[in-house]
Order: C-alpha cells, then sequence, then structure tokens
C-alpha cells in the first residue's frame, strides 16, 4: 500500500487553501479553500487528521492524547480531565509561577514549570508528573540559576528531559545586545547539568533529536558554532562555525539542518548525523521560514509577510539541495504562512540517506555571493583575502594525523584541547619575549617556568611541593576559563578561593629548603 501524500496548507492574502505534497504540487480537493483575509492563526491536530483555523486568541494547552487540558491562572497552573472544564481536576501551586510546559507523548503526562527569581533568590523550573503536586518531594527534578528574565523549556520526545535557554534582557558585561543567555540540563531523573558551551555569544536555536538522547545546541557570536551534546551534556560533535543561527532535525532523526536566516543569507548545511557526512549546501535567499515533510525526504522554505512584504512565495527542496516546486504569488498579494500536514510517527518510516543530487523540476536558484566593497584606491590591485573571520572546520574536517574523519573521541577531544593550550601559552611567551621586561609574571608562574626544580632531600617535602604546584597549575587554568568567559561550577570556584593559602603553604615549604 502506498503511502499518504501530505498536505501543505497555505496562508496568505489569498486566503488559506491546501496545496498536494510531491509529486504533484497541485491545490487539494480535500480542503475547500477560504478566500477571507482575517485568518490568523491555523493548525493541524497531532495526527493530521484534524485541522483547525480562527482569528482568535491562542487556546490553552492539551496533552498529546487530549486527557488533560491545562492553563496557567494567577499562581497556579488548572488542570481539566476530559475536556469537563465546569471542574477543575487538579492545582499546581507555585508562588508566582509564569510559564509551564506538558511533556509530549502518552500518559503520563509530566509538566516543567517555572518561577522567576525575586530579591536575590534564583530562578528555578520544577518537573512534576501529573498529578502528583503535594509535598517538598513530589517533584521530579528542580534545577535553579541565576541570570534569567525569561526561559524557554524544550522537551524532549521521550518526555525523559528538558533544556532550559535562560535569557537576560541586558547584558550587563556589554558584550551583546542580544543580552545573555545560558543553557540547562534537567532530567526526570532528578539529575540536571549547566551546559558548557566553548564559544561567547548568543544561544541562537537549541533543538532537540528525535531519538531523545542527543540535542544540538547553536550559539556563539557570529560565526556561530553548532554542536551536538548526549544526554550527559559532553559534546559528541563539533560542526566548527559558519553563517548559521537554527538546527532542524529531520522527523526521523537522521538529517540535521543548520540554517542562517533572517538577517544571514540563507545558506543551510545538510548533515546526516549518523556519520557525520555534510550531504548538500543549498541556499534559500529571504526565507522566513522551514520545515520538514513529515516523510524525512523534503523541506519546504518560505518567504512570508509581515516579515517580508515582497517576493513572497515558497519552495519545496529534496535535502540533497534540488527544488522540486516554487510558488511565487502575484506582486500585489501576499502569503502569511505554509504548514505541512503532520503524521503519526511510523507511517513513513527512516530511508537510506543518499548523497547524489536527485533530478529537480525546477533549476537551481543559487544565488551568486555579492561582491565586497573595495575601496577605490584598492580596486586596480590584486585581491586579497580580508575575511573579518575564518571559519573553523568541522571537527571530521580539521587536520588530523592518520586522515580518519571519525568524530573524535572525549579522550581526544580532551588531549586536542591540551594541545591547543600549550600552543597558545607558547605564542603568548613569545609575545611576552618581544615585549620585553615591561609585564611581570605572577610568582607562580615565575617559579612553573623558569626556576628549575629544587629538592630539599626529604622524598615526603619533595612529593608536597610537587603536588601544590599541580594544584596551583589547575587554579591558573580555571582562572583562564573563567576569564574567557566560561561559567565555573560551585567545586571550581571554591578551588580558585583556596589559592593564597596554598601559596603561603608552598612558600613555607620552600623556604624551609
Amino acid at each position: 500500500m502506498a503511502p499518504p501524500t501530505p498536505l501543505l496548507a497555505v496562508r496568505g492574502s489569498e486566503g488559506l487553501y491546501m496545496v498536494n505534497g510531491p509529486p504533484s504540487f497541485t491545490e487539494s480537493t480535500a480542503f475547500q479553500r477560504d478566500s477571507g483575509k482575517n485568518c490568523k492563526a491555523v493548525a493541524f491536530s497531532k495526527d493530521g487528521s484534524l485541522f483547525a483555523w480562527c482569528n482568535g486568541e491562542k487556546c490553552p494547552c492539551w496533552a498529546d492524547d487530549e486527557s488533560i487540558c491545562a492553563r496557567n491562572v494567577n499562581n497556579e497552573v488548572h488542570f481539566f480531565e476530559n475536556n469537563n472544564f465546569n471542574t477543575i481536576a487538579n492545582k499546581l501551586h507555585l508562588q508566582k509561577v509564569s510559564d509551564f510546559v506538558l511533556s509530549p507523548g502518552a500518559q503520563p503526562t509530566k509538566v516543567a514549570v517555572y518561577v522567576p527569581g525575586t530579591k536575590g533568590a534564583p530562578s528555578f523550573v520544577r518537573l512534576y508528573q501529573y498529578p502528583n503536586f503535594g509535598g517538598p518531594q513530589s517533584a521530579l527534578a528542580n534545577k535553579s540559576f541565576f541570570k534569567a528574565d525569561k526561559v524557554t523549556m524544550l522537551w524532549n520526545k521521550k518526555a525523559t528531559a528538558v533544556l532550559v535557554v535562560a535569557s537576560t534582557e541586558v547584558d550587563k558585561s556589554g558584550a551583546s545586545y542580544y543580552g545573555e543567555q545560558t543553557l540547562h540540563y534537567v532530567g526526570t531523573g532528578g539529575e540536571s547539568a549547566v551546559v558548557q558551551l566553548p564559544k561567547n555569544g548568543p544561544i541562537y536555536d537549541v533543538a532537540w533529536s528525535p531519538n531523545s538522547v542527543e540535542f544540538c545546541a547553536v550559539y556563539g557570536f557570529m560565526p556561530a558554532k553548532a554542536t551536538v551534546f548526549n544526554l550527559k551534556c559532553d559534546p559528541v560533535f563539533d560542526f566548527g562555525t559558519g553563517p548559521r543561527n537554527a538546527a532542524y532535525y529531520s522527523p526521523q532523526g537522521h538529517i540535521l539542518v543548520l540554517a542562517g536566516f533572517g538577517n544571514l543569507r540563507g545558506q543551510m548545511e545538510v548533515w546526516d548525523v549518523k556519520n557525520y557526512k555534510l550531504i548538500s549546501k543549498p541556499v534559500a535567499s529571504d526565507s522566513t521560514s522551514f520545515s520538514w515533510c513529515p516523510d524525512g525526504e523534503h523541506i519546504v522554505t518560505a518567504t512570508c509577510a509581515p516579515r517580508l512584504r515582497v517576493g513572497n512565495g515558497y519552495k519545496v527542496w529534496h535535502y540533497t539541495g534540488s527544488v522540486l516546486h516554487s510558488r511565487e504569488v502575484p506582486g500585489d498579494q501576499e502569503m502569511w504562512q505554509v504548514l505541512w500536514q503532520p503524521f503519526p510517527d511510523g507511517v513513513f518510516p527512516e530511508r537510506a540517506v543518499r548523497y547524489q543530487a536527485v533530478p529537480g523540476e525546477v533549476p537551481g536558484a543559487e544565488p551568486r555571493p555579492a561582491q565586497a566593497y573595495r575601496p577605490p584606491a584598492l580596486r586596480n590591485k590584486p585581491a586579497t583575502s580580508s575575511k573579518l573571520h575564518e571559519d573553523e572546520p568541522p571537527q571530521n574536517m580539521k587536520p588530523q594525523q592518520g586522515g580518519s574523519d571519525k568524530p573524535l573521541s572525549k579522550t581526544a577531544l580532551k588531549n586536542q584541547r591540551k594541545h591547543e593550550a600549550k600552543k597558545a601559552a607558547k605564542q603568548e611567551a613569545k609575545a611576552d619575549a618581544h615585549q620585553g621586561p615591561a609585564q611581570v609574571k605572577t610568582p607562580q608562574n615565575a617559579l612553573q617556568n623558569t626556576v628549575p626544580a629544587i629538592t630539599t632531600g626529604d622524598p615526603e617535602v619533595d612529593k608536597k611541593i610537587k603536588n601544590l604546584k599541580k594544584k596551583l597549575k589547575a587554579i591558573e587554568q580555571l582562572k583562564e576559563q573563567a576569564a574567557a568567559g566560561k561559567q565555573l561550577e560551585k567545586n571550581q570556584v571554591e578551588k580558585i578561593q583556596k589559592e593564597a593559602a596554598l601559596l603561603k603553604e608552598l612558600e613555607d615549604l620552600e623556604l624551609g629548603v
């Protein structure tokens, strides 16, 4: 039996209508076009069997099976069962609760709630399992944090963990007009962690893989980094840097698209995430929306109003980079939204990844890159590279001994970071030598780098001195990480606070030599 054809809902000044998906792309007769211009919102039911549209306000939040409905009322989240809105079935009371998110999937439903911090107290996110809301031990997990004016909470598909993007409106350091963002992980088993992002800057997007055991973060000042992490918040694969601000997993989870939309040119990187191999790099200029077709083979990009009021239209692509269908609305018309009809899991099984581009019905419309501005004095001279930033390649495209293109192991990544740190230290030492004696190193650095090893004749004392120097070296590394903007754990901060005592102990031991 042939699989069904997904429908694509289109909302615009031409009205609301549906288009048959590949291969026909004709207007569907299953939905009668609504030619009115007042439609402000559309939605498919979870299994795609129902479609709703309206021009009213947002509805309350339902669980996937629609057995539970919830809404936020003052300091409480009210729960209704079986669509009976005459009786409040349960209440979750938390002082100043400002947001909540219900978990996806089957019962039992879980709920993540956010309470902003006040008067020096931290903000926190707590996870509960419905309807167990009573008593201090009822929460499945709790994660508190500072620097949060608002949060975005993202459940994974299996409802076993939540990612929390905490944001402040203003970056007090003045480094970014985006404010500050931090990424936190909270598991229903009670575990929680801060996700350490190795590049400073905004967090543009975070996306869970449908397998629920990995997630991708796009972050850092442009060109932005993208990294896949596991449930221990350890990096699995580093995609390097590039012009990107969004990440989209296919419904089957076998393909990941990293894209740069909005104020970027619309570059897309399509990756096979099982082998971490680049499939294609199409460009969808001026796109304001992106979504995967449920079949995991096709995507739609669109230019919609009111974000852009000219050049409205949409394109349907195969993930190998071919444009299969394109539609532009007339210049005096607008298009407001395009939306794929969803289907239940399993209707479209995962297919083998293709790397060769499929035949396209529309010629590739990849724009020519704009030429950089050159001052008149340089226009008759040979062109030289003047990039503001050099993009960092993905980890399996960096030069490595042996030429292996497999993702580096955790140990290999640690060794690589150590090697890079040593290399940076050598370069810094050379710079200090060129500058002369103007900058004097701290006593412990001078001791470690210039004084030959001292022996006391007492093996126990020598061992203590060696251990103290090792601890001081670790503290120096932590201080460098903090200076680079890395958020340190509580135990790491406590180590730094012990530096003065360790220096005094080291001095006493060496004075006794």
